[in-house]
Parts: C-alpha cells; sequence; structure tokens
C-alpha cells in the first residue's frame, strides 16, 4: 500500500494554515521589541521577556506532537490541535498591543509579557502538527516539495504580517504616532487583521485536507522500515513520560542535525530580539534608551518592511529548493543558503543607510527558507509514521534551547562585551550561520543514501 501522490494545490491547501500562523508570528517577531520597550522594557531586558518564546516551544511542542501521535476522531488527528492553537493565539494578538487597558490591574509589561506567553504557547500548538501532517501525508518523494511549498506559504504570510504596520500607516492613513507608554495605533490595528487572518487561513486547511487514519498509516510502515535501523515497539505507548525514551532513541539523522539547528536557531533570535535597537541605534543615530521617539516608530515601521524582504525572498527561493535539491543535494543546498545568510547578516554592520539593508535581507531570506524547509525533509526520512508527531515535537528542543541560551547571555553581552551597541548581536548572528553550514557536512541524509 502506497500513499497516493498529493497534486499542487493539495499540498498548498494542506499548509495553507501556516499562512495565518506566520502573520501572527511575524508580527510577534518584528514587533514584540517595540512594544515592550514602548511599555517600559530596557535594550537589556528584551531577551528576558523573549525568553518566553522557546519555553513555550520546549514545553509545550513534544507534549502536542506526543498526544497528536494518538489522537484520531472525527475532526482527525493533526486538525484539531492546530485549530484550538489559532484560536488561541488570535487572543493573545488581539490583547498584546492593547496590554494598557489592564493597567488598573497589573502593569502592561507585565500584561504584555503575559499575551506575548499566550501567543508562543498558542503557535506552538498550531506548529508542530502542521509539520507532522505533511510527514504523515506525503510520499518520499514528494517531502521536500512539501516542506518547500510550506515554507512559501510561510514566507508570504510574514510579508503581510511584517508589513501591515507600514502599510496601515502609509496607504491607509493610520497614525503610527505615540505618547509615552501607548502602542500607537497602526500596530493595534496589525494585530486584529492578523488575528482574523489566523482564524480564516486554519479554517481553509481543516476544511479541504484529509488525514490517514492509524490503520491506513500503520499500513504504510514498510516505507519507513530500513530508513534509520529505528527499532519501533510492537505494543502501544500511552505515557507522556515516554517522550524521554523517544528522545534517548531519536535517529542518527536527527542527534545530527541538532547541532545544525542549534547555531541556525541561535542567530536567528539574536537577529529578531536584537534587530529594531540594533539598526535603530546603528543605521538611525538613536541613543539606546529611545523608545518612543517619532524617528524610533519610524525605523520600526521600516524593520517591518525589512522583515517582509527577507520573508519575500524565501518565499519565493522556497519554491527553488527542490531544484536546486534535487541538483546537487539536500545537504550542500542548505549548506550553501546558510552561508549567503551568515554573510548577510555580517553585513548589517557596512550598510551606510536603511536602503541598503535590502540586500542583507535577500541574503537572509535565503538562508530563511532553507531552515524552514531542508532540515525537516532531511528528518522525516529517518522517522517512522508511528512517532511523526512526537519526533517533530522532539525536534524542536534544538529550536528552543539556543534560543533560551540567547535570551539568558544576550542582553548581558550587550551590555558589558559590546559596549551598548546592539548591532553586534546581529554580527553574532551571521557568525552562528556560518557555524551551522560548516556543521552540516556531518549529517546523514537518509533518503540520499537509498537513492544511491
Amino acid at each position: 500500500m502506497e500513499k497516493r501522490r498529493l497534486n499542487f494545490w493539495q499540498i498548498w491547501n494542506m499548509s495553507f494554515g501556516f499562512l495565518g500562523i506566520q502573520m501572527g508570528f511575524a508580527l510577534q517577531n518584528a514587533n514584540a521589541s517595540r512594544i515592550l520597550q514602548i511599555f517600559g522594557a530596557n535594550v537589556h531586558e528584551l531577551s528576558w521577556f523573549w525568553i518566553i518564546a522557546p519555553l513555550m516551544g520546549l514545553i509545550v511542542q513534544p507534549i502536542v506532537g506526543h498526544y497528536s501521535d494518538k489522537t484520531w476522531g472525527k475532526f482527525g488527528r493533526r486538525k484539531p490541535y492546530f485549530l484550538v492553537g489559532a484560536i488561541l493565539a488570535s487572543v493573545g494578538l488581539v490583547l498584546m498591543p492593547q496590554a494598557d487597558m489592564f493597567i488598573a490591574f497589573l502593569p502592561a509589561l507585565w500584561v504584555g509579557a503575559g499575551m506575548l506567553m499566550i501567543m508562543d504557547a498558542s503557535f506552538n500548538i498550531a506548529m508542530e502538527p502542521f509539520r507532522a501532517l505533511v510527514g504523515d501525508n506525503l510520499r518520499t518523494d514528494q517531502r521536500t516539495a512539501g516542506f518547500s511549498i510550506q515554507t512559501a506559504l510561510i514566507g508570504f504570510g510574514a510579508v503581510i504580517g511584517s508589513w501591515l504596520p507600514y502599510a496601515l500607516t502609509n496607504w491607509f492613513g493610520v497614525s503610527n504616532e505615540t505618547v509615552a507608554g501607548v502602542v500607537p495605533s497602526n500596530l493595534i490595528w496589525s494585530f486584529v487583521v492578523g488575528a482574523v487572518m489566523l482564524i480564516i487561513s486554519i479554517l481553509v486547511t481543516v476544511i479541504t485536507t484529509k488525514e490517514y487514519s492509524p490503520e491506513e498509516l500503520h499500513a504504510f510502515e514498510n516505507e519507513h522500515q530500513n530508513t534509520d535501523n529505528l527499532e519501533i515497539p510492537a505494543e502501544e505507548k500511552s505515557s507522556l513520560l515516554d517522550i524521554l525514551e523517544d528522545f534517548k532513541k531519536m535517529p542518527t539523522t536527527m542527534r545530527q542535525l541538532s547541532w545544525v539547528q542549534f547555531f541556525s536557531w541561535f542567530g536567528l533570535f539574536g537577529m529578531w530580539v536584537f534587530a529594531t535597537p540594533a539598526i535603530a541605534q546603528h543605521i538611525y543615530g538613536l541613543p539606546i534608551t529611545d523608545s518612543s521617539s517619532s524617528a524610533y516608530q519610524d525605523a520600526g515601521d521600516w524593520i517591518g518592511i525589512l522583515f517582509g524582504i527577507y520573508n519575500l525572498v524565501s518565499a519565493f527561493y522556497a519554491f527553488a529548493l527542490p531544484y536546486i535539491a534535487k541538483k546537487i543535494g539536500r545537504k550542500r543546498t542548505h549548506s550553501i543558503s546558510l552561508i549567503i545568510g551568515g554573510l548577510g547578516l555580517l553585513s548589517i554592520y557596512i550598510m551606510p543607510d536603511k536602503n541598503w539593508l535590502i540586500v542583507s535581507m535577500i541574503g537572509i531570506g535565503i538562508a530563511w527558507a532553507s531552515i524552514l524547509a531542508m532540515p525537516y525533509a532531511i528528518l522525516a526520512g529517518s522517522i517512522s509514521p508511528k512517532k511523526m508527531g512526537v519526533y517533530m515535537g522532539i525536534f524542536n528542543f534544538f529550536i528552543v534551547i539556543p534560543q533560551i541560551i540567547n535570551a539568558l547571555i544576550g542582553g548581558p553581552l550587550i551590555k558589558y562585551a559590546y559596549g551598548d551597541q546592539a548591532i553586534f548581536a546581529l554580527v553574532m548572528s551571521g557568525v552562528s550561520f556560518l557555524i551551522a553550514a560548516a556543521l552540516v557536512s556531518k549529517v546523514k541524509d537518509v533518503d540520499d543514501v537509498i537513492q544511491k
């Protein structure tokens, strides 16, 4: 028995919910630091607030992966999880920029951090089952295309989310002016639009996508029996503690990819957290303490544009990834993409003005597309269908642990090692990408080995 071959639009609809997830995620990435600074956080504290994001991923994704592997009902296996995650994330999106409405009960900064936690937990509930769904539904020869289409949708969603604040101000006349402690209107409305789009896009996937039953997936088991010598016990596991056992027995390919993921996501986290203060300070010439001037709001809007550019590049590059990988292999494709992204991050330091940063974002976008597609395409070939959800969740450890480490040390590094120059956090991110590129050579791509 073999999985059916899906056409382009079936794969597109299966991953369409990622469009909305990434709109919300992009709004958070581009604007959470800005909002927290408006509510009173200083630059050295930002990474400590952001530690909430990887902690939620560390806790939530393996648990959701484990239980989604065990779930089957009239609504499906994975679909109930990303629908609930989308609803909860939408609540966080609406409330985070309006945290000052709760100031009678708690400081706005605390409420804003709490909404950031709700959003991240909810994004993680929604995101992991989407990764597993691609592994569940696609044949081996379609997985690279599946994760690439998913990456393209992530890119398009991120472009829309990143550009929303700038577009609302410059195209629709929504004000980006503010006073100390108050989030500007363009940000508030951007988050509301993001919440609505998140729900709509998730519903498209829920309505249009069919999942395989546990019995059907069991029949496909032979497709994976010899992929990585992974032994699957005959009995069904049901204890949450079995996640620890699965962690010990993770495939060799997954262990090797863990180091690539570590340095890739250490770099990404540094860029997301410190891009706003770094560019406001290094390119716009603003003091590190400025979080309310009109120039700072303009810098924040421009960073949204820059983040949208790298995501737009990633969306188009994602369509090319299957063809490039077929020609030169998935490992070499990923390594070259990371090198280009690392050079893009390093180049921010030498760019003469804000417009030149577009060139840097092109390189970052190439790396981002590959980070979102290639490791998962390589990993999926080494995992049994029975364990797809839990191992995709465990794989998230190697995304969130480097972010937690960066969250703990990033602020102190800026204060004590970089002389309050946040730009060096971005330089460190570029170096991390280059290290990740070098480590790709150590990875065993099981599907490539079988094909040879």
